[in-house]
Parts: C-alpha cells; structure tokens; sequence
C-alpha cells in the first residue's frame, strides 16, 4: 500500500485464488487523517468499485474508494470513511435510537446557527439541542484518541458549543470510535493540546460529551453501545 496523498492510495487486489496480484490501482482515501498505525505496506484493506458516472457528469480519478482497514494486530477492521458516522447517527436519531437524546427529536442535519454550521439540531419542547459527531479511528491499548492530526477546526466547533452552552442552549458532542476494540475515548493531548483543553472547557460549560463505538466487518458497520469519554 502507497499514499502520495491525503486522499490517495495505492493499493493491489487480490486475483482469482492461485494467480498473483496485479498492478497497484489507485483508490480515494475518504479520511484525510495520518492514519500512520494503519496505512502500512501489507496491511489488508477493503475497497469499494464506484460506478462509473452518467453521461455528462465529471469523471472520478479513481475506480475505487478504500472504506476499510485491518486493525494492527489482525484481529478486526477500521471504517475510515468519515462520512458514515453521521449518516449511522442521522439515522439512529431519526428512529430514536440513541438513548444519550432520549425526549429529543431530530429537526434537522447540517443546520446554520449564527455564524456556525453544526451536525445536527434536536428540539425538546421548542427547545434546540446542537449536536456535533466526531469520527475516532486511532486507538492505544484500548483508548480511541481523538483527534489523530492538529485540527483547528474541532478545536473551533468545541469553542462554539461552549458559548451557546454558556448561553443556556443544550449542545453536545458525539465521538464515534470506528472500530470494536475500544473501551475508552480521550482527547490526544500529545497530538493536539489545544483541541484537548477545548474539550475541557466545553465540558465545564456545561456541553455534553458522549462516546460510542462500532462493530466494523466486510458485510457492514454498525454503532454500538456507549463507551465513557475521559
């Protein structure tokens, strides 16, 4: 496996059994994280074919989108496709599945407030809940650590959140850990120290945090139950 970019890789599919693989072929990398615990040459992945578009519309570089990558140790799979965790969470929200906003009702996904734009927005009683999610793909001995590169952004939500908490407006932020072998979630001090004092302050504000993580196999990705967010 190559990367000569965020958001390429090179990867070789395995052939029919007894031939050898073929040329490397290029495939989009949705996550622009470093990944460097997992994008490692021999690791296996799991592409998916893209269809080739209609006539008229632009044409993708790559033929594939790699969705999946095997833990380090060989024993599960990581979804690095930053995108499913908000739909897994829009969709759970909408059949009233996350017992965290349990009394909420989901009004709307990517919803403007102020000068800010936020996941999700519940109501209760007239009343607005603004919901970040946050996709984890590093883990340490058990610990999802988030995030995996400095990210001024996050770092610019949590502020956010913090204020309209301040104000007296229910928020929250969700960190969805891509993987099973997670028992905790925690802010990647050593990555990004900024981020991780933003996490604090945003929790004193009075701004919830949850966690959760995913079962992740070859036939699909599902959410789990709650895991703590140190």
């Amino acid at each position: 496996m190559e990367r000569p970019n965020r958001f390429l890789t090179r990867v070789l599919l395995d052939g029919p059994p007894g031939r050898p693989m073929g040329d490397p072929v290029e495939a989009h990398l949705p996550d622009p994280g470093r990944l460097r615990e997992l994008l490692v040459p021999g690791r296996r992945v799991w592409v998916r074919p893209v269809p080739r578009p209609s006539t008229g519309k632009p044409k993708r570089r790559t033929r594939f989108t790699l969705v999946l990558v095997e833990t380090p140790d060989r024993s599960g799979w990581v979804s690095v496709d930053t995108t499913l965790p908000n739909r897994m969470v829009g969709e759970a929200l909408a059949e009233g599945r996350v017992e965290e906003f349990e009394g909420w009702c989901l009004d709307r996904a990517e919803v403007r407030h102020g000068g800010s734009r936020f996941d999700f927005r519940l109501v209760r009683h007239g009343e607005p809940l603004f919901l970040e999610v946050k996709s984890v793909t590093l883990v340490e001995e058990g610990r999802a650590l988030f995030p995996d590169a400095v990210t001024a952004r996050g770092t610019r939500h949590l502020k956010e959140l913090a204020e309209l908490a301040r104000a007296g407006i229910a928020t929250a932020v969700l960190f969805v850990a891509q993987r099973a072998d997670v028992r905790e979630i925690e802010a990647a001090r050593s990555i990004d120290p900024t981020f991780a004092d933003a996490l604090a302050t945003a929790r004193q504000a009075g701004v919830a945090i949850y966690g959760r993580r995913c079962r992740v196999s070859p036939e699909g990705v599902e959410l789990l139950g709650p895991v703590p967010v140190l």
